[in-house]
């Protein structure tokens, strides 16, 4: 009943989480808080769906370890810290009643706050400590599991209405914390089980996906214009965890997605704008064959190709022969954004790189395969993401064989400063102690579109404008990219910047981010502007300001 209430509670989770997608407050083209959950619960969902007949301790095991290796992101992160507090308290016993579900519940919020280092109210922790307290008062006087459960949810939903009341963010906005409707929707889903409500336990991805017919379409109906095809050839397990983490990489650089698997191979089909991203994700699992892609805005074909192949081919060798060598005293693993910030993060001494940022919120899984694969005693992480860090401080929980030092950079600027401020002849603590001071002198603005009607920050915001976001919120809000971008320039600049760095996007002209980087060293006369490649996707610049 309880793997089954679990599994209830993922496929409810997942059934609403373009919903929980649109609570989010900033309305920026992100991998969002029900995408960020729901891979994190489905991860460990595939693997409860294999058990046959377990007993709690089994289950318990199963579903903290999933959740724990599939979290993405601080949301999905925090309710993998809340499902292992959870079965820690449940593990030891055979029958649960309103005491010992009771007692799992403050277990989990224990650990949850415990994860977080500075916890905020009006999140997800404030809804599932309600539901906590709330539980330890009703075990003292409700014998019966199903009405105990129901005033429990009822509670939780209360606490998540006042959460607009706790963070004021959310009350300009209009809405309710995302993660602590996330928890909600986990469980009303549990709920429904406990009660008799028949469940549809099939979650996306787990089902083959038949072909894609493609119909005739204009360049400009294109979204993604590169038709890619390959072939891998595995070399470890592909299990359904695998290849559900893998369908939802593609879906979020691409559309059309066919992947089926034989056991030995795996065929795949995507459309995208970066092959490249693809195929270094296809590479983890194996070997790759009868490699083809199709240019359908026939535009760049042959350079893309060159490129999305060497990156790939580099960052495979770069593994191999490093396993060789003997084993350093440091190495560094950063998450990149874009080929041409891959190419600056190796420049500067990275051994390994995962792509992701803000597209897609790498897991911890996906934190650990690469710590296996720097062969260091001390392992840096680099996040470059406020909302990858909790993921890489799980991965250096879970990690057994290394040090790892996760530094605590919130953008690819930072994370680039970190790495200059690299100095081998001082030890891993000393490197870290300078890592963190320097990353204090960055200031980091980055412009995108927006994908809905929202009100932040005093500003309002429709679908389709042009924002210029800093670190701690909305700075400038336009029709124009380049307007916005000097908006957004004059709020972060001030008599003390020195260096200002423009990572250009994919989408962005090398001779317009020349134009940009030249308007603005005029602007700052004192100020040296250096123009960069970035390549990354949805953000037009990425700007540091040091």
């Amino acid at each position: 009943m309880v793997a089954k209430m679990f599994l209830g509670g993922a496929k409810n989770l997942e059934s609403n989480k373009e919903w929980i997608n649109e609570l989010n407050v900033f309305p920026v083209p992100d991998g969002d808080t029900g995408t960020n959950m729901t891979m994190t619960i489905t991860a460990a969902a595939a693997d409860v769906s294999k058990l046959d007949n377990p007993d709690m301790y089994t289950l318990g095991k199963c579903i903290s370890s999933g959740s724990l290796r599939g979290a993405r992101g601080n949301s999905g992160v925090i309710l993998s810290q809340l499902l292992r507090g959870f079965t820690k308290g449940i593990r030891d016993h055979e029958e649960l009643d309103v005491i010992d579900l009771a007692g799992a519940m403050q277990k989990a919020v224990e650990t949850a706050y415990k994860a977080v280092m500075k916890p905020k109210e009006g999140t997800i922790l404030t809804v599932a400590k309600g539901a906590a307290d709330k539980a330890a008062e009703l075990s003292e006087s409700v014998e019966d599991v199903e009405e105990f459960a129901r005033l429990v949810i009822e509670e939780a939903e209360a606490v998540l209405a006042k959460t607009p009341d706790m963070l004021p963010v959310l009350k300009e906005a209009g809405v309710v914390d995302s993660g602590g409707q996330g928890l909600v929707q986990v469980l009303k889903g549990a709920y429904d089980v406990l009660t008799g409500k028949e469940v549809d336990y099939s979650f996306e991805g787990q089902k083959k996906a038949e072909p894609v017919k493609i119909s005739a379409q204009t360049e400009a109906e294109i979204k993604f214009g590169y038709c890619t095809e390959f072939i891998i050839m595995l070399d470890k397990e592909f299990s359904e965890k695998a290849e559900l983490e893998f369908k939802a990489y593609l879906e979020s650089i691409g559309d059309s997605i066919v992947v089926v698997s034989d056991g030995e191979v795996v065929k795949v089909h995507v459309h995208t704008n970066d092959p490249g991203l693809a195929i270094q994700r296809a590479l983890t699992y194996g070997a790759l064959s009868n490699m083809k892609i199709d240019n359908m805005r026939l535009e760049h074909e042959e350079k893309l190709i060159k490129e999305a192949s060497r990156i790939a081919e580099e960052q495979k060798k770069a593994v191999e022969e490093k396993k060789d060598e003997p084993r350093k005293e440091m190495g560094f693993i950063s998450v990149s954004i874009g080929n041409g910030v891959g190419e600056i993060f190796r420049e500067l001494g990275v051994d390994y790189l995962i792509e992701g940022g803000q597209t897609m919120n790498p897991s911890t899984e996906d934190m650990l395969e690469a710590i296996e694969k720097v062969n260091a005693d001390t392992v840096f992480i680099l996040p470059n993401n406020k909302n990858i860090i909790l993921a890489a401080n799980q991965a250096s929980y879970l990690c057994e064989d290394k040090k790892i030092i996760v530094v605590p950079t919130k953008t690819v600027p930072q994370g680039i400063t970190a790495m200059i401020s690299y100095n081998p002849d001082e030890t891993p603590e000393a490197n870290a102690e300078v890592m963190q001071e320097e990353i204090q002198n960055v200031k980091t603005g980055q412009v995108t579109y927006a994908v809905r009607d929202t009100k932040i920050d005093d500003k309002e915001i429709h679908e389709g404008d042009i924002m210029g976001i800093g670190d701690a919120g909305i700075l400038a809000v336009g029709k124009s990219i380049e307007a916005t971008t000097k908006a957004m320039m004059a709020e972060l600049v001030d008599e003390d910047s020195e260096i200002i760095g423009i990572y250009y996007g994919e989408d962005v002209k090398e001779e317009d981010a020349q134009k940009l980087g030249d308007e603005l060293a005029a602007l700052y006369p004192n100020a040296e502007v250096e123009v960069h490649n970035g390549g990354q996707p949805i953000y037009y610049y990425v700007i540091s300001v040091e």
